[in-house]
């Protein structure tokens, strides 16, 4: 049962939603839960892995180059078109361009740990997007919008060690010293980090609730319009460039879920609470489009 709980992901993770939305009180005292819950995944991640898989990592320099470009141009590039092209009015097309031009998020690293991607590469990517991004993402946006903003550089670093580097090291060492101890609990560590990223989904759509009261079917169309476009070319331009699945959909998770609580927080510090909603939407409907992926790619056999 525990090796098929991936099959479920989307089911549980959409049940969450639905919940949080007409339920929003009983969810949102938790807010101060969603870090601990993703430690607890990163963890887990970090169990399944070993010092090796991340040499591996970063001896694909061609796979991590060709992700952090087609992060930074597909994903702004994407969300100007898309704003023009459905004429979304000022305020709401820098928001789209900012959720665009921001890094990958954690959450692409558990999304990419449940659809059987490469893991190490996954982390490795977001690390290195994170850390280009302080300079890329202000760039992108005076290019693309015309304004300049100042990326909280410290904040960034201190979040990536805290909630990535941190628990994965653990998990990796664990791992190193106590193999045949990790074994025994390797079977239940999927339904650990399902449970974990279903709950923090769950609390993520309390806290944003009110915002659909604000947004109409067109804001919606578009953040479901970028996401998707992220997550296709991201895969199909690695497939193009000879990759194998594994590295293509590792590659795609990394490129179609952004940094969007970091992009919220960009939207309302130097723009307006109206230009966030889209990176709010965003920060929803990624976990979802991410769980019916890795569902999907869970369930199918290995190249």
């Amino acid at each position: 049962m525990l090796v098929n709980v991936n099959r479920f992901f989307p089911l549980l993770a959409l049940i969450g939603a639905v919940t949080a939305y007409l339920m929003p009180s009983w969810f949102t005292e938790l807010k101060s839960a969603i870090v601990p819950l993703l430690v607890i995944i990163m963890l887990s991640m970090g169990l399944t892995l070993d010092l090796q898989d991340f040499a591996n990592a970063f001896k694909q320099k061609r796979a991590v180059l060709t992700g952090l470009i087609l992060q930074f141009s597909v994903m702004p590039l994407s969300a100007l078109l898309i704003s023009q092209l459905l004429g979304l009015d000022r305020e709401l097309t820098i928001g789209m361009v900012l959720v665009g031009s921001v890094a990958g998020g954690t959450a692409s690293n558990v999304v990419c740990y449940l659809a059987k991607g490469d893991v190490a590469l996954s982390i490795t990517m977001t690390a290195l997007s994170t850390l280009a991004g302080v300079v890329l993402t202000p760039l992108i946006i005076k290019l693309l919008i015309g304004e300049m903003i100042d990326i909280p550089f410290v904040d960034m670093l201190l979040s990536l060690v805290k909630i990535v580097l941190f628990p994965v090291s653990a998990g990796v060492i664990i791992n190193h010293f106590f193999k045949s101890l990790v074994a025994k609990v390797a079977p239940a560590l999927p339904l650990i980090s399902i449970l974990a990223i279903v709950m923090a989904i769950t609390i993520i759509v309390a806290l944003n609730t009110n915002q659909f009261d604000k947004v109409g079917p067109i804001i919606l169309l578009a953040v479901f319009l970028h996401n998707g476009l992220g997550l296709a070319l991201g895969y199909f331009c690695c497939r193009l460039l000879g990759f194998n699945h594994t590295v293509c959909k590792t590659i795609s998770i990394e490129v179609g879920l952004q940094n969007s609580g970091l992009a919220t927080a960009l939207c309302i510090k130097f723009f307006s609470p109206i230009s966030a909603i889209p990176s709010a939407i965003f920060s929803i409907w990624h976990n979802l489009s991410g769980a019916i992926l890795a569902g999907y790619w869970a369930r199918e056999s290995q190249d």
